[in-house]
C-alpha cells in the first residue's frame, strides 16, 4: 500500500475489494430513463429489453421481426427490436409499450381504445399493434381501413377487425365512450 501512495495513487484498503474501471457502454434512453449497455454491442434491442431490463411487453415474433410483435419506437420511428443491434442505438430514445402510459398511470388513448373495443385477444401481439397504431396515428391522424391494413402486424387470434375499430376510435377521439 505504501508503494501506491508514493506514486500519487490513492491507497486501496486491504479488504480485497478494488474499484473497477468505469464502463462507458452504449448510452440509450428507454421510456424516459437513461441506460448504458455494457454487453455485446451486437445484442439485439429485443433481448436487451427483455433479458436485461425485464421489459417483457415487446415480444419475439421471429428472427426477422416479420410479425410485428417486437415493434418499438426509436426516435419516434417504428422499428423491429429484433433487427436493431444495440451498437446502432447509441444516443437514441426508445419507447416500448411499457412507456406509453403517463406517469400517473393514465393510459395512452390508443391503449384505452384497445380496452374499449376488446381488441386484445390472447395479448401476444397487442404491444406491437399498439406501437404500430401509434406510429400510424402520428403519420395519419384519420387513417383509412387501407392504411390500417398496411400495418406490419399479424394476429393469430383474428383480432384485426377489433384492432381496426380501436385505431379508428382513438383517431375519432371517442376513447372511453360507450
Amino acid at each position: 500500500m505504501a508503494q501506491a501512495q508514493a506514486h500519487g495513487t490513492p491507497a486501496v484498503p486491504d479488504n480485497g475489494i478494488a474499484p473497477a474501471a468505469a464502463h462507458g457502454g452504449i448510452a440509450v434512453e428507454i421510456n424516459g430513463e437513461h441506460f448504458a449497455h455494457t454487453g455485446d454491442p451486437q445484442m439485439p434491442l429485443l433481448w436487451y429489453l427483455r433479458d436485461v431490463l425485464w421489459l417483457t411487453g415487446t415480444k419475439y415474433g421471429g428472427a426477422h421481426g416479420g410479425s410485428g410483435a417486437d415493434l418499438v419506437l426509436v426516435n419516434g420511428k417504428l422499428v423491429s427490436a429484433i433487427t436493431q443491434p444495440m451498437a446502432k442505438l447509441a444516443g437514441k430514445s426508445i419507447t416500448t409499450v411499457e412507456g406509453l402510459a403517463a406517469d400517473d398511470g393514465t393510459l395512452h388513448p390508443l391503449q384505452q381504445a384497445f380496452i374499449d373495443e376488446d381488441a386484445i385477444g390472447c395479448g401476444y401481439c397487442t404491444p406491437g399493434w399498439l406501437m404500430a397504431g401509434i406510429d400510424l396515428l402520428k403519420r395519419k391522424p384519420q387513417p383509412s381501413d387501407a392504411d390500417i391494413n398496411q400495418l406490419p402486424n399479424s394476429c393469430r387470434c383474428g383480432c384485426q377487425t377489433r384492432v381496426r375499430a380501436a385505431i379508428k376510435r382513438a383517431a375519432g377521439g371517442k376513447v372511453g365512450q360507450a
